[in-house]
């Protein structure tokens, strides 16, 4: 049986996946000013992550990567939604603080390692208010 979707922080979103090969540290792996991994070591660097629909195993990391990804909310580089295979929680309170201070809603799904490991780079997919993710 499938993982049900666990929805940390609800919202709808419609993009492109970018899928990580490897958990992302905000902190010292993003640059909130443009949206770019920056981490050299992260399969996935020089990518860039706005307005993008993040997949990513799960976050890594300092608890300060709630903040960069306030930052990258508030300076229009963030992703439009975040999908993972397991829960961090530091990643749903950048998302939670970024609604409450700017408004902007970054929708947070736990989808499930099954779910996860479907994801496709590039496809384009809705999240939906009840943590669904539909190819679109």
């Amino acid at each position: 049986m499938p993982d049900q979707p666990r929805v940390l922080v609800a919202g709808t979103a419609t993009g492109e996946v970018l899928l990580l090969d490897e958990p992302l540290s905000f902190w010292g792996g993003l640059d909130a000013t443009d949206g770019r991994i920056i981490d050299r070591r992260h399969p996935q660097a020089d990518r860039v992550v706005t307005g993008r629909v993040l997949a990513m195993p799960h976050g890594r990391g300092s608890s300060s990567a709630s903040s960069v990804l306030c930052e990258a909310v508030r300076a229009g580089t963030a992703p439009i939604a975040i999908l993972m295979a397991e829960p961090d929680e530091l990643v749903a309170l950048g998302a939670i603080v970024a609604e409450e201070i700017y408004g902007v809603v970054v929708p947070v799904v736990v989808v499930g390692h099954e779910a996860y490991q479907s994801l496709v780079d590039g496809e384009r997919v809705t999240v939906g208010p009840d943590g669904t993710v539909d190819r679109t």
